[in-house]
């Protein structure tokens, strides 16, 4: 199976992906950590895809997408962005209309303090 399919049968097989340096449990890396940070925080049930334990897939994300950074955040198979948009999209409301939208589950009291927190 290529990179390619991979990633295709990932996002497809699951409503939130998180392609990150790390885990959700062990972001490797400071913008994995937010976003992951954010996710868990809200009480998302997401798949965690680890991009450094597979140079492939690592690179192949990033053509898939046509975005050149991980992390990337995937709800219902398609491509929203990386650390800044997500941060962005937390912070104006945007991130929980998107999740209401596509029928995802999340803590939306969570989102409200992560704004609180963050006005």
């Amino acid at each position: 199976m290529t990179a390619e399919d991979q990633i295709k049968q990932t996002v497809t097989d699951h409503d939130v992906v998180l392609f990150m340096k790390g885990t959700k449990a062990m972001p490797q890396c400071g913008f994995s950590s937010r976003v992951a940070g954010v996710l868990n925080y809200m009480g998302v049930d997401y798949a965690d895809v680890n991009v450094l334990e597979d140079e492939a897939l690592r690179q192949g994300i990033k053509t898939f997408s046509d975005w050149p950074t991980i992390p990337q955040l995937y709800v219902k198979g398609e491509f929203v962005g990386g650390c800044d948009i997500i941060t962005e999209m937390t912070l104006s409301g945007e991130l929980d209309e998107l999740f209401s939208t596509k029928g995802v589950n999340f803590d939306k009291a969570a989102a409200e303090k992560i704004r609180e927190a963050n006005a």
